[in-house]
């Protein structure tokens, strides 16, 4: 707190204030108790204080750093409140308050609730924001009529609150003035919080107050929006959708080799996301690339051969079988959609490649 003299009885004859560097007083009454200030008492006002002498409730003469021996000559307004007009020797009392007018810093500012502006892309968003700022008293005379008053130690904590209300009003203003996106905020906070510290000065100029610096540490938006903005950002990176459905499956694949079930046991659900993610592949590539349907796949024919499976053939395949000898319209087949294998020749795809292969009569008198 301060240094100050306690002398019961007697005279006060030296009236000063030290404080601690680290501590948040703004104003401090010097502690008189019932003495009286002896005429030509000794006053030591230090860098970054301001004395003010108030008598009977008025503020009276005011003092800035230095040493002074009080007299009626240095204290003109106390002289006339007290009807000292020709000079006077005997003590007084008066108060004496001692304004702390140094720089404040590291005092905290933020939204204790989230405040609504209109994004340029997204529309409406709420937004939270904080930051630091410091602050001094540039007109002792205000702070004490509007702030303190008569108590006898101010200190930061009680005009933070309206500080804080003071920043956030006017920042709110600010931001919803500045059409900034939301997106593009990060790369602006010196420039909002510039604009924002000229906004604010008003006010605070008829506390006695004055902002020195502001800072905007931070702005975020919901978290809902943050995950929304992180699933656009992975759309972005991993651009080819079908590329990404592939990875997936690769990295599912040894997660299902794990699975109690094994690979069946999951395969319903991989059969899923491999569909949805096909489907998204397509509208994307669809939306992004207007173009013709792709070809439908060539249908494929299983042959037995001697009871054993063979194949799948495709068209031009079995036409060079069934010309070689080796497919016949006996010949057992199957494909998908079939129910059951079939002879080749009761095939209706099929049966053109027997009328080919089978040669045509001798002409009479050929040899």
């Amino acid at each position: 707190m301060g240094i100050f003299q306690k002398l019961g009885g007697e005279f006060i004859d030296i009236i000063q204030w030290t404080e601690p560097a680290d501590n948040d007083i703004l104003a401090y009454r010097f502690e008189r108790y019932h003495n009286e200030i002896k005429m030509g008492a000794q006053l030591t006002v230090r860098e970054g204080q301001t004395a003010i002498f108030v008598n009977e409730g008025k503020l009276a003469d005011v003092f800035t750093p230095g040493m002074y021996r009080l007299q009626t000559q240095n204290l003109p307004i106390l002289s006339t409140l007290k009807g000292w007009k020709y000079g006077f020797d005997s003590p007084f009392r008066a108060e004496v308050y001692f304004i702390a007018t140094r720089q404040f810093t590291d005092l905290k500012w933020g939204t204790p609730s989230p405040i609504m502006v209109r994004d340029p892309e997204f529309g409406p968003l709420r937004i939270r924001a904080f930051g630091t700022y410091a602050m001094h008293v540039s007109d002792p005379t205000t702070f004490l009529r509007q702030q303190v008053a008569t108590n006898p130690v101010f200190e930061t904590f009680q005009i933070s609150a309206q500080m804080r209300d003071t920043i956030v009003s006017r920042f709110t203003d600010v931001l919803g003035q500045a059409h900034i996106a939301a997106l593009d905020l990060a790369g602006n906070y010196d420039k909002v919080a510039k604009l924002a510290l000229e906004k604010i000065r008003p006010d605070l100029a008829a506390l006695g107050v004055e902002l020195t610096l502001f800072y905007i540490e931070n702005i975020s938006l919901p978290d809902d929006v943050n995950q929304a903005l992180d699933t656009r950002s992975k759309m972005g990176v991993l651009g080819d959708m079908g590329q990404f459905t592939r990875y997936q499956t690769a990295t599912a694949i040894p997660d299902a080799a794990k699975n109690p079930g094994g690979i069946a046991g999951i395969g319903a659900g991989l059969g899923v996301g491999l569909n949805i993610g096909n489907q998204m592949s397509g509208a994307l590539a669809g939306s992004a690339n207007a173009g013709p349907p792709p070809l439908p796949a060539a249908v494929m024919y299983y042959v037995a051969v001697h009871g054993s499976q063979t194949g799948p053939f495709d068209m031009p395949t079995l036409a060079a079988q069934a010309q070689a000898g080796t497919l016949a319209a006996d010949t057992l087949v199957w494909t998908k959609g079939m129910a059951a294998w079939a002879k080749a020749g009761e095939i209706k795809e099929l049966q053109a490649l027997f009328a080919a292969a089978v040669p045509p009569p001798i002409p009479a008198g050929g040899t």
